[in-house]
């Protein structure tokens, strides 16, 4: 099965960025990732942060007449922060929305002002990610549903509206690059979307503990073994680096008000200019086309089936964007046919 790809759109964005004109440039990108053999797109979700964001579940809904039959997922939804029953309506009604091309990325969020606005406490999130995934699963099925845990209780009630899909859209399991996270995506996910700053080497040994760990659980080996990258591709390899450093750099700068995902050296791109630099030379792909194909050929040979790309950061230009996925189109994707 040949390697696939998807599209990380840029839905947070400075205050100086007009969401009337991102929302045109966003239908513009999603127009163009269609025409582009690109299979999916993809946005985030975070609350009260430094950057204007739009939300994932309307934001899709309204992208979806673009899409055509590209999956719309979200990367990440975070789950702990809203009662299941709602997450389950919500991605039922962008399943219909969008024809059953929806994808239900789940996180567990790491800012800790989400959590306290929301009134959540932090040490509650592990607990209520996997009741929700539990339920919402339960809720996709159709069936009455009787429900009674530590955080959500539904007694006899079934969903509103049903999803396309048997069983509902697919849960990607958002999770850092260790065992935990290896442990969690193995148990509640479809499929594991694992970070853009995992090294191939990290990236071969964590996989292969993944795949162990779902074979141990009976559920078998994943079909979709996700990762994701940042890309900018231009001719001149150099040029290509110095874009995506400075863009980049400067959406890591606003993201570093909020703690780090994890404390561990997996985010050592969150200390400084360095670190940064470090985890781009080794797994970002700020290239020439040339080399991100031999690149994404490593990342296949590890046993990767989709790679979603960002192609996008801060105030980075649309223009500067597609000519990024232009050259994809190009010379990059043929490869992959």
């Amino acid at each position: 099965m040949a390697l696939k790809f998807g599209l990380a759109l840029q839905n947070d964005f400075p205050s100086e960025v007009s969401p009337a004109s991102r929302m045109g440039e966003l239908r513009e990108q999603v127009r163009a990732a269609s025409a582009s053999g690109i299979s999916s797109v993809w946005v985030l979700n975070h609350y009260l942060g430094n950057m204007q964001t739009f939300q994932p579940v309307p934001i899709l809904a309204a992208l979806a007449e673009h899409a055509g039959d590209m999956q719309l997922g979200t990367n990440m939804f975070i789950l702990p922060l809203h009662h299941p029953v709602d997450v389950a309506e919500q991605f039922a009604s962008l399943d219909q929305i969008s024809n059953g091309h929806a994808v239900a990325g789940f996180g567990m969020g790491y800012r800790s002002n989400e959590y306290d606005s929301f009134g959540i406490p932090m040490d509650d999130r592990v607990a209520r990610y996997e009741e929700g995934v539990e339920l919402i699963r339960r809720l996709w099925s159709g069936e009455e549903v009787d429900f009674e845990g530590q955080h959500f209780t539904v007694k006899g009630e079934s969903i509103g509206i049903p999803p396309v899909r048997a069983g509902g859209p697919p849960i990607w399991v958002g999770a850092g690059v260790h065992k935990a996270g290896a442990r969690r995506a193995a148990k509640l996910g479809d499929a594991w979307i694992v970070p853009p700053h995992a090294e191939p080497e990290k990236l071969r040994t964590i996989l292969a503990f993944y795949q162990e760990e779902r074979e141990r659980l009976g559920r078998g080996r994943a079909q979709e073994v996700v990762v994701r990258r940042e890309l900018v591709l231009d001719p001149d390899a150099e040029k290509a680096r110095e874009v995506g450093l400075t863009a980049r750099g400067a959406n890591t700068a606003a993201y570093s008000a909020f703690e780090a995902p994890d404390k561990t050296d997996s985010y050592r791109h969150l200390k400084g200019k360095d670190g940064l630099e470090d985890v781009a030379d080794k797994s970002y792909l700020f290239t020439d086309p040339a080399t991100a194909v031999t690149a994404l050929k490593e990342l296949e040979e590890i046993g990767i089936t989709k790679v979603i790309l960002r192609m996008q950061w801060y105030t980075l230009e649309t223009d500067r964007m597609l000519a990024t996925l232009e050259q994809f189109k190009n010379e990059v994707l043929p490869h992959f046919q």
